[in-house]
């Protein structure tokens, strides 16, 4: 999915000006509100190239998990000595458990259906520690999505401009995007395209889901970049879910 444009996710998204530290910092604090457990193991699942695993680095013991494996070659490049794990949200299986799991910056749309998003934050929750916290930032709800909304990025350095335009459109229950690239590098100018398709997920698709894996769900209306923050945490006493 991002096998073409991982290259320059981290420019774009420097350009954008997407400030990692201060949103690890605002997980840093939730999850010291949140978390029962005495450990400091964190997964980030759905990690990319790791923005905010280089922060939160300095309070846990930090692994990352993510599909895309031209993301976790940046990654492990980016953070030496930090686990990185290559798999699907969905259904990946890493034989132990955590203090606190979290998966942030809308990834978790890429689950792409209810369904799935259930099946997701159950093997998340079979991941954590009797006592841990689950944090999810969705993606925008479907009464908020714009059809046809055109927007354009740019990275404007010395040996990097690139152009990233893209038009979003729904489909049913999924916003598609199509990505439009135009990156010109001292070795050249190339074009290409990337498909997204993220699913427009309600308020009652996520407290359902933590609800039936057994996580009381607690809403953050604003979150890190105001799309808002799922804070799921396991009801006191022995934990039934095992791995």
């Amino acid at each position: 999915m991002y096998a073409q444009s991982a290259p320059y996710y981290d420019a774009i998204y420097a350009a954008l000006g997407k400030d990692y530290g201060r949103e690890a910092a605002r997980i840093h604090a939730l999850i010291q509100e949140y978390k029962r457990s005495a450990g400091n193991a964190l997964l980030d699942v759905a990690c990319g190239t790791g923005g905010h695993i280089g922060h939160l680095r300095r309070h846990y013991a930090v692994e990352g998990l993510d599909m895309e494996g031209a993301m976790l070659d940046i990654a492990r490049r980016k953070h030496l000595g930090i686990g990185f794990h290559q798999g699907n949200m969905v259904d990946f299986d890493l034989g132990r458990q955590f203090d606190a799991i979290v998966c942030l910056f809308s990834a978790i749309a890429y689950a792409g259906t209810v369904a799935r998003l259930g099946q997701a934050i159950r093997t998340m929750r079979a991941h954590l520690r009797p006592g841990g916290v689950v944090i999810i930032e969705p993606f925008i709800r479907p009464e908020e999505f714009r059809d046809g909304h055109l927007s354009a990025d740019f990275v404007d350095l010395p040996e990097l401009k690139l152009a990233r335009v893209a038009v979003s459109k729904r489909q049913g229950g999924l916003a598609v995007l199509d990505f439009h690239f135009l990156v010109g590098t001292p070795d050249g100018v190339q074009r290409f395209t990337e498909q997204h398709e993220l699913a427009l997920f309600t308020h009652t698709d996520f407290t359902d889901a933590f609800q039936s894996s057994g996580l009381q769900p607690t809403h953050d209306h604003e979150g890190l970049i105001g799309r808002g923050l799922y804070i799921g945490t396991p009801p006191p006493g022995p934990d039934p879910i095992k791995l």
